[in-house]
């Protein structure tokens, strides 16, 4: 059984894990390995809002010209949702595990993306750097990385620290000496037609993932008639009334192929004011409350048999590891309504 931490990121602690070291996990999971050399990782939301019947063909154009050049990212990936608003977006995520070939492709990148030439629809752009001790993994199954671990180094053995409340920030190698705390507010700055979100030091963000795409047909029924309904339930209440409770924006997503058709995959991903928020909605709000007992149900009704792969990534920024930028977009869009 090994630590989530990675040896080279494991100091002397001032702040104790949820557990003792004798913990067994009940079951298996797993966290993405980087290589010792890796200090910082890049995750960059690209996104582009449109009215739902208007096709947004033009920015997947745009996005490929972006990623095709010098120092493009080592992986990305797109989904698809439906707002609040009645809009239609699209998000493409880009990973750099390399932080000066980011720095030369962004402004180019950006310019293209929200400057005076951008066109179709509303343009955002969410950026996150994080020093690698500052964000965790969790994968149920070896096999099939999503998100950031496809660009990691490997996987790791079976981990100790998940499958418990509180788990989430014991796998965070900050945790072992910081509480974390976020203060403030964010702010909001205007630039021409970009507005620029300024968010505090600390701020949270989660992309919680599912893939039921090697689930033979009855598992597959019970998952879409049993746990996504009650899954989309909470990720709708995150979206309408997350502000109440600390969660600035939630998008729940589908995944696209390459040939732009959706896929059996999907993710919720949300900007929260803290770390801590996030776990007090997890460990007791009713809405995930309900996720987690459906889930459970389903898990332990099939046990090992079980085909469906989840996984999360959650970081916690330092305020100079955030960007975020908008144009064109509708006031509720992503970390504007935690600035409006």
């Amino acid at each position: 059984m090994e630590s989530a931490i990675p040896p080279h990121l494991i100091t002397t602690r001032c702040r104790h894990r949820r557990v003792d070291d004798d913990y067994k996990p009940p079951y298996p999971s797993f966290v993405a390995r980087h290589g010792a050399d890796v200090s910082r990782v890049v995750m960059a939301y690209f996104g582009v809002q449109y009215r739902a019947e208007t096709p947004a063909a033009a920015s997947t154009a745009d996005f490929m010209v972006l990623v095709s050049r010098a120092d493009g990212p080592s992986h990305w990936d797109l989904a698809h949702y439906v707002d609040q608003a009645g809009f239609a977006n699209d998000v493409f995520v880009a990973y750099w595990d390399d932080v000066v070939r980011f720095d030369s492709w962004f402004e180019p990148a950006r310019a293209a993306w929200t400057g005076p030439g951008a066109e179709g629809g509303g343009r955002f752009i969410e950026v996150l750097r994080p020093a690698v001790e500052r964000y965790e993994t969790l994968f149920s199954s070896l096999g099939r990385p999503e998100g950031i671990a496809v660009i990691a180094e490997g996987m790791s053995g079976e981990v100790l620290e998940h499958a418990y409340w509180g788990g989430m920030r014991d796998r965070i190698p900050l945790s072992q000496t910081s509480e974390m705390r976020s203060l403030g507010k964010p702010t909001l700055v205007q630039d021409g037609p970009r507005l620029r979100v300024i968010a505090q030091d600390n701020l949270c963000m989660i992309r919680s993932g599912q893939d039921w795409s090697d689930t033979d047909a009855a598992e597959r029924r019970m998952y879409l008639d049993d746990v996504e309904p009650v899954l989309r339930e909470g990720m709708y209440f995150l979206r309408d009334q997350g502000l109440s409770i600390g969660c600035y924006a939630n998008r729940y997503m589908r995944l696209r192929g390459a040939d732009g058709a959706l896929t059996e995959k999907s993710y919720g991903q949300s900007w929260w004011q803290s770390l801590s928020a996030l776990e007090r909605w997890a460990e007791s709000h009713p809405t995930h409350v309900r996720i987690f007992g459906a889930a459970m149900k389903y898990l332990s009704s099939l046990g090992p048999a079980a085909r469906l792969r989840l996984y999360h990534e959650v970081t916690v920024a330092a305020a100079d590891e955030q960007f975020f930028e908008y144009r064109g977009c509708h006031a509720k869009t992503g970390m504007l309504a935690a600035a409006g």
